[in-house]
């Protein structure tokens, strides 16, 4: 945990929440072990999105589309999100999702292999939000870093690993040395680089929020 138990629950409790469409897919996410973002998380996402109202929306990791409904349900009424899902069971679990929430119309969903897709696509985004697989981050940094201008913000989640990123490697899980290898890598590489503005928060398991200068 990233932030203390007592401290995430007070915050939370002045969260005043989402949509009745989308707390219910938060609760039915949770009952089904289905990962989507946590509450601190979400609170983050609609305020950035109430204040930037970005255009252009890339989503990695669609999973059953809570994030991108609630990035159509709090950005702009017209910005269109574009979402890469490679799990083939959840892909027409999202498609329902979408239909049910009234924004399919908003929405293109990219079913495959983000390594593949990414470097087809051509057109620039606002925000490129990042919530795939931990260790495919470093991979597909250089393809995101193409669909970003300036001004552009790239948003990565979950990337603090729980707080392991700052032990050391042979303290971590040996199931989890590979992740935590490419997370201190993708880490450095968004800090490091000169086009970049970077920061990393303790929102949820931690995100980095870069900024194309």
């Amino acid at each position: 945990m990233i932030v203390d138990e007592r401290m995430l629950t007070f915050m939370n409790s002045l969260d005043r929440g989402l949509t009745p469409f989308l707390e219910e897919l938060l609760k039915k996410a949770e009952e089904d072990r289905v990962p989507v973002i946590r509450r601190n998380m979400q609170s983050f996402l609609r305020t950035f999105l109430t204040m930037k109202k970005p255009s252009a929306i890339l989503e990695v990791g669609t999973a059953v589309g809570f994030s991108a409904i609630l990035m159509a349900s709090y950005g702009s009424p017209e910005s269109h999100i574009t979402t890469i899902e490679s799990y083939e069971k959840r892909i027409p679990v999202a498609r329902e999702n979408f239909r049910l929430a009234g924004v399919e119309d908003r929405i293109t969903l990219l079913a495959g292999d983000a390594a593949e897709i990414l470097p087809r696509l051509t057109e620039s985004y606002d925000l490129i939000f990042l919530d795939a697989a931990k260790g495919q981050y470093i991979r597909w940094l250089p393809d995101l870093r193409k669909r970003m201008r300036p001004g552009s913000v790239l948003i990565a989640d979950n990337v603090l690993q729980e707080g392991d990123i700052i032990e050391s490697h042979y303290l971590v899980e040996r199931r989890n040395r590979t992740i935590y290898k490419r997370m201190r890598e993708f880490l450095r590489a968004v800090e490091d680089d000169p086009g970049l503005d970077t920061c990393v928060l303790p929102i949820g398991d931690g995100i980095t929020l870069s900024v194309m200068k």
